[in-house]
């Protein structure tokens, strides 16, 4: 087991040096042991690398608040490792790296299996409301939900150590990684991509998975070319843990019958991996051997000025919701329409993406100034976008003391309503 530096990622290896690497990537909130059912019999057959995400499972507290930077962080990882190529299997949060990987490093990628994972994970609301609700009252309530996210009711019943051993593994989990996770999440969508996936793929969902299930599971295989799609009865979303065996089974099934040879285009030729050992009794069927898709060409970088609208709108759906600005632009019209259009351009393409100060204190002056110009109408969208962006209630609160002194005290009292009232709202754990 080793602690990488803050561009690796702390990671354990199991099985024989000389075989194939195959990596197990964990789901937010869980460690490399969700993995422990399934590393004996992998190890067979397989060298595997388990790693832990920032600030799960003791390794070192340094968030990345983006999928493609944990991918970054895993290759950075195995480069130091000399591993060049490897098969990947990853759950939710880690499936999601795994597609990362397919999209911007097929190179690397031998085979894929992807776990209780979606192109889009939710909604982006959802994911920062969950933020939200970390950095006001911890870990906690989050935690002792995780059992009725993961595991059908049936096995948590039956299984109250593994329950409690998911409560404690989401509670000793660093505060700020899991935000910067959930932030991760929120803008994770690779919907328009999926078709470019080329490394052989198995989509794999339990049957009672109410996070990411079924839906979201067909979802990848219709987008992905000649995914296979793998449903697990009597599982939830933890599905390694929940239904070990079956997911041993799949994963040995997949990765030894599908292990894509690496293409070499300076030559043309296809170089065979390391031979993958599978027992007699079980050898899998001939299969022709698929060659790899050679990476997208990179398009030119633009020459001119950024396109101020698709900065704009960007910026205001992180700040403001998905959710707060689909009712805004539905709302438009002939009329309107060109309104909406220069706020975006203006209010958020321009200013708000200035590098002269972060969204923080940008929140900070946006709530003084609606309080001093009276529009409190304009102030609970503009609460919960401080709130996401990193505000605690408590500096809310400041913020509004403040303009009673210098707005006066009737328009910090409105204030204060509203904001109590999207306060509650956004910080109150859903049980």
């Amino acid at each position: 087991m080793t602690e990488g530096k803050t561009e690796t990622l702390q990671y354990r290896f199991d099985g024989p040096e000389h075989l194939p690497v195959l990596i197990l990537g964990p789901s937010l909130g869980t460690t490399w042991h969700m993995w422990d059912r399934q590393v004996p019999e992998l190890a067979r057959q397989w060298r595997v690398l388990r790693f832990d995400l920032p600030g799960h499972g003791g390794a070192p507290a340094h968030p990345a608040g983006s999928v493609a930077e944990l991918a970054a962080r895993l290759l950075a990882t195995l480069d130091s490792l000399g591993v060049q190529r490897f098969g990947y299997a990853g759950c939710a949060l880690g499936g999601a790296v795994g597609v990362e990987l397919a999209l911007r490093h097929p190179e690397r990628l031998a085979s894929l299996v992807l776990i209780a994972a979606s192109p889009r994970f939710g909604t982006a609301d959802e994911f920062r409301q969950r933020g939200v609700i970390v950095r006001t009252n911890g870990l906690d309530p989050i935690a002792r939900t995780a059992p009725d996210r993961w595991f059908t009711g049936g096995f948590a019943a039956a299984q109250p150590a593994i329950t409690e051993w998911a409560v404690q593994m989401v509670r000793t989990t660093d505060p700020g990684c899991y935000i910067a996770a959930c932030e991760a999440l929120a803008a994770f969508d690779v919907r328009p991509e999926l078709g470019r996936v080329g490394v052989p793929t198995l989509v794999l969902v339990g049957s009672e998975d109410q996070v990411t299930g079924p839906a979201e599971a067909r979802t990848l295989v219709a987008g992905i070319p000649d995914a296979r799609l793998a449903v697990v009865p009597g599982a939830s979303h933890l599905v390694p843990v929940e239904q070990p065996a079956a997911v041993t089974d799949l994963l040995v099934t997949h990765f030894s019958t599908a292990w894509q040879p690496v293409f070499d285009t300076s030559t043309g030729q296809t170089v065979l991996p390391a031979a993958v050992s599978v027992p007699a009794q079980a050898q899998p069927p001939q299969v022709q051997p698929i060659a790899e898709i050679p990476p997208a060409p990179v398009p030119p970088a633009p020459t001119g000025p950024p396109d101020l609208y698709e900065t704009g709108i960007k910026i205001r759906r992180e700040v403001l919701g998905d959710a707060h600005v689909d009712r805004e632009l539905a709302q438009a019209d002939d009329f309107s329409a060109d309104f909406q259009d220069l706020v975006t351009r203006y209010a958020w393409g321009e200013i708000w993406d200035r590098p002269g100060l972060d969204r923080r204190t940008r929140s900070c002056v946006a709530l003084a100034a609606l309080v001093a110009g009276g529009h409190a109408d304009e102030l609970a969208p503009y609460t919960r976008a401080a709130l996401r962006s990193g505000l605690t209630p408590d500096e809310i609160k400041e913020v509004l003391l403040q303009t009673a002194v210098h707005c006066g005290v009737p328009a910090a009292h409105r204030a204060f309503r509203v904001a109590q009232q999207v306060i509650r709202e956004e910080t109150t754990p859903v049980e």
